[in-house]
Order: structure tokens, then sequence, then C-alpha cells
């Protein structure tokens, strides 16, 4: 019986990358960033993306705050433009593929200074954000599981 529960959620973690994989919220980039994942560094994944989110959500504010000033008759369209290449970039080095490709959409709405497209943009930023989010804690989530599952140990048994 033991490995089984292991095993199981190994088989779990690869149908969900595979999912996550086969609705493009992934590249390769994720992959790469899990090689560099080993014994010294067990957590490296989960603490690389936990970043990414932080630094994210300050990002998505940001962007939500240049657009929704009510009464606001400009917009610093070229801050927005920093601020999405950031997202941008992050997103990129950890594999989040369709974020990084509203991210693109939003910069293209930007650099026209086409508010509407941006407002647009923005609320399917924020869609992508948060499924990636939900989806990368389920898999870490089962990440821990499994190697809680790998550990446990039962005592033998002394007649």
């Amino acid at each position: 019986m033991l490995g089984f529960g292991s095993e199981r959620l190994r088989l779990d973690m690869n149908r969900l990358l595979a999912l996550l994989f086969h609705q493009g919220v992934l590249d390769e980039q994720f992959l790469q960033l899990q090689q560099l994942q080993d014994e010294s560094s067990p957590n490296f994944v989960s603490e690389v993306v936990n970043i990414y989110f932080h630094e994210s959500e300050k990002l998505l504010r940001n962007l939500r705050g240049l657009l929704m000033i009510e009464g606001k008759i400009t917009v610093d369209y070229k801050k927005m433009g920093i601020h999405l290449n950031q997202l941008m970039g992050s997103s990129s080095s950890i594999g989040a593929k369709r974020v990084r490709n509203v991210c693109v959409a939003f910069r293209a709405a930007s650099e026209q200074n086409n508010r509407i497209g941006c407002l647009r943009a923005l609320e399917l930023l924020e869609h992508e954000y948060c499924y990636l989010k939900n989806k990368l804690h389920e898999l870490f989530q089962i990440e821990q599981q499994r190697n809680l599952a790998a550990r446990v140990r039962y005592p033998l048994m002394h007649n």
C-alpha cells in the first residue's frame, strides 16, 4: 500500500499540468523552472511563483488605479506601458503564457491611447491572472501532499 498515494498524487499533478499546457495557460518556460528545483531547493518553483504573484498583484492594482480614477481626464499610458512590460517579463519568466499574451494586447491598446480597449484588457488580464493563480495553488497543494505521502514511513512490526 505504501507509495500508492504518492503515485496517485503524481498522476494528478501530471494531469493538471497537461491541462494547463493544453489550455495554453503555461508554456515550456514553466518546465524549465521546474528543472531548477532539486533536493537542495525543494520549494523553488512555489517560492518563485509566490514572488511573481506578490509582484503581479501590485502591478494589477497600479494598472487598475491608472484607469479607474473617477473624473480622470487623461490616463498616463506611458506609466501603464512600464507596468505592463514588467508584468509581461515576469509572466514570461515563469511560463504564464496566457497572462503574457493578454499583456501584449493590453500594451497595444495603451499604445493607441485606447481607454476602452485598456479596460477590456484589464478585465481579461485579471480573469487570466486569477485562473493561473488558482490552478498553480492547486498544483502546489497536490505537490505538497505528494511530498508528505512519499515521506510517510510505517513502523516495522516486531514479534
